[in-house]
Formats: structure tokens, sequence, C-alpha cells
């Protein structure tokens, strides 16, 4: 029985189809004809933009252990076991930065990440991840979710617990919607519209233009005119040379004809189109066309960028890893995981400075904080709030002047 399950799961992941009991696989073809993979998606500039800039933001945004105390206050709980797996290094090959651009970058095409959780006594010790094309999700009897994958050629099973798993929009507990599946029709046209484009270059039928003659020419002539006219006039050397033409020889210049004109206007909605699935502005991947409607500046586009695009991926994440690798006694003592999203909303110096301003004088910052933030060192007396007090009502103003010691009185 065990032999004819390994047969028809290796079945199933040769032909690439849907079986009954859910396992699944995101290879199919488009209706343009081309075979949406993630290497052949991967090969449009338009994906790679947009996927090279979700998961390299994210993951180069420090990811954080965080621990709030009795009254309120949270500090960075750096004595956690997480903190060094999730910020630093989450296993031997890997740091945070390629971990979780690798497992970003498969939400973004697969609709999933997924991570087998290796335990140490209990608690968490490595993240090592798993590519989501060799991976198979489904629901057992007993209601927990089973995975099953291939790696180096051996086989490995592993159920919900033992498996970090981030899925991507959708909400199914068996995985998240693949880019690649729903938008393999656009990505199919994308490609159909790069190889045509290609094809008519690779075939050369691109000349500058015609030589018509009103008669069949003799093979004498007919070299003149393919080599030593190309010869004579053909180069920037020659260019603005007069030609001499007789016999009743037209010479007629070619362009671009509508089709391809259309061609090029197809290929230009086709880099829109994937910025809609992928839910980036088109000037964020370098497609500058027909942007006027977007801010100019570089700050307010990356504020909508974090707004609209990766709040929900950051919240998606962070929720997951509080789920799945928290105890109930990291959650009764207030432990959570979040990205610090600081060096992402970083302005420009005049903006920082402003805010700064505003936040020490309300005393909501500290100097040393705001140092910290600066990457400069604490100094002394910086750790106390301060807050100016020229809002006072006019009948207090004074008083507590008077009531400060005055320099003459401390040398006495």
């Amino acid at each position: 029985m065990n032999l004819l399950r390994k047969m028809a799961d290796g079945l199933i992941r040769v032909l690439s189809v849907r079986d009954k009991e859910g396992w699944v696989s995101d290879a199919q073809r488009g209706d343009a004809g081309e075979t949406v993979t993630e290497s052949s998606v991967m090969a449009l500039s338009a994906v790679w933009s947009c996927v090279n800039l979700l998961s390299g933001t994210i993951s180069s945004l420090p990811l954080m252990v965080y621990r709030t105390g009795k009254k309120g206050a949270r500090e960075v709980a750096k004595d956690h076991s997480l903190y060094r797996i999730l910020h630093d290094s989450p296993n031997y090959d890997q740091t945070a930065l390629d971990f979780w651009d690798f497992i970003c970058a498969s939400i973004e095409l697969w609709g999933n990440g997924y991570a087998k959780i290796e335990r140490n006594g209990g608690l968490v010790a490595a993240l090592v991840p798993i590519r989501p094309n060799s991976m198979y999700v489904r629901r057992l009897q007993n209601g927990d979710i089973e995975y099953r994958w291939t790696d180096d050629g051996k086989a490995y099973v592993a159920t919900d617990r033992e498996m970090l798993h981030i899925r991507g929009p959708g909400g199914s507990p068996l995985g998240g919607m693949s880019t690649l599946e729903f938008g393999r029709n656009a990505f199919s046209l994308a490609r159909a519209a790069d190889k045509s484009a290609s094809g008519m270059f690779a075939n050369g039928l691109r000349p500058s233009g015609v030589l018509t003659f009103d008669k069949f020419l003799s093979a004498e002539n007919r070299e003149i005119a393919e080599t030593k006219l190309a010869q004579k006039f053909v180069g920037a050397v020659n260019a603005g040379r007069p030609m001499v033409l007789e016999g009743g020889t037209k010479w007629e210049k070619l362009t671009i004809n509508p089709d391809e004109a259309q061609m090029l206007e197809s290929r230009a909605f086709s880099v829109e189109e994937i910025c809609r699935f992928f839910n980036v502005p088109p000037v964020m991947i370098g497609h500058t066309s027909k942007t006027t409607s977007w801010p100019t500046g570089v700050e307010q586009q990356g504020l909508i960028l974090q707004k609209f695009t990766l709040r929900r991926r950051l919240k998606r994440i962070e929720q997951a890893l509080m789920k799945q690798l928290l105890t109930p006694a990291d959650r009764a003592a207030g432990v959570t995981i979040e990205f610090n999203l600081e060096g992402l909303l970083r302005g420009d110096t005049a903006s920082r400075s402003a805010f700064y301003t505003a936040m020490l004088n309300a005393g909501v910052f500290t100097i040393n904080y705001v140092r910290s933030l600066e990457n400069l060192p604490p100094i002394e007396g910086g750790d106390v709030p301060r807050m100016q007090m020229q809002n006072v009502p006019i009948t207090e103003a004074g008083k507590e002047t008077e009531a400060l010691p005055s320099p003459d009185d401390d040398e006495e």
C-alpha cells in the first residue's frame, strides 16, 4: 500500500495536475500558449522588479521580538530564544535577510512560504526554508494539515505543528492563492509579446528601405545593388551622401507599421497589468509613462507603497509567526513579533529634523532615543523626557522661574 502511495505521489508531481485529495501544482499553460512557471515568469523584467521590490524591502526590515511589561512599557526582548533566529540567522546557512527574501518571494509567486521548524528541547532552534513548488498540502481526517515535499531526491512528511506556513491572499488554511496560477494568462501574454518581439529581430527582416526596379535584374546588377550600394551608402561615415538612382529605380523608406506599433503598446500594457497583480505602482519599478497622477517625491511614493502594499504583507507574516512560534507562556508574558519600520519611514534630513524636534518638544521622545535612531552614542541626562512650557496661562507666567534657584544662590 505504501509503495502504491509513493507511485501515486510521484505520478502527480510528474503530470503537474490537481488530484482529488487537494495536492496542488502551479505550472500551467496560459491562453497565449506560453507555459507559466517561476523561471519563465521571472524572466519578465516587470515581474522580476515587482518581486524584488517587495521581497527585498520586507527582508531588509529588522524583525524584532518585543516584551510588554506590567506597566505597558515595551522593550526589545534580546534574551528571548526567537530573537536571534528571527532577527539574525534563522538557520546555519542563511542570514535573516536571505531567509526572508526567499520566503517573501515564495509568497509573491506561489502564495505560500514554508519553513521546517527544528526544535531543541521544545524551543525553536532553526527555520529551514522549503521551495513551494515541491510542496503538497492536504487536510487529514483527524483535522491536522499534512505537508509533503521532496528535496535532493528524499521525501519528507510533516504536520502543521512542525511547519511554519505563511499564507498569501485568500485565507485558506491549506494555502494562499498563487499569483502564478491566477495571473497565468497575463504572464503568458507578456511572454508571448516578448517572444514575438525577439523573433522579429532574430529574423533580421528590418531593412531601412526598399529599392524597387522596373525590370528583373541581371546577376551582375543584383550583385551591385546588394553589395556595392550597401558598401557605399551604409554607415555613419556615409550619412548624407547623395544616392544616384537610374533606370526607373525607386527608394522607399520603411517605418514601423501599425501592427508593430500596437505590439509595443501591448508590451507597455503588460507591464501595468503585472503591476496590478502585485499591487505595485508602476513608477516604483521604472515604468514612468502615464504617471502624472503619482507624487513626484520619493518619500511620498514610499509612503504609498508602505500603506497600501506592504502593510498587509507585514501583518500577515507577523501574525503567522506569533500564532505558530510563540508558546502560551510567551503570550501571557506579553511577547510580540513585529517588523521595525523606522528605516522604511525615514525621510530626508530636513524631514527627520522637523519630526524629531516635534517629538522632543512634546516629550514623546528622549534625546538618547533620537540619538539611537541616528546611530549616535547616548549622552548623560538624555534619558529624561523634556517638554517646553511656553504655552501656560498668562496668570501663571513667571511662577516657575521664581521657584527655581538662581545661579547666584548656588555660588553662595
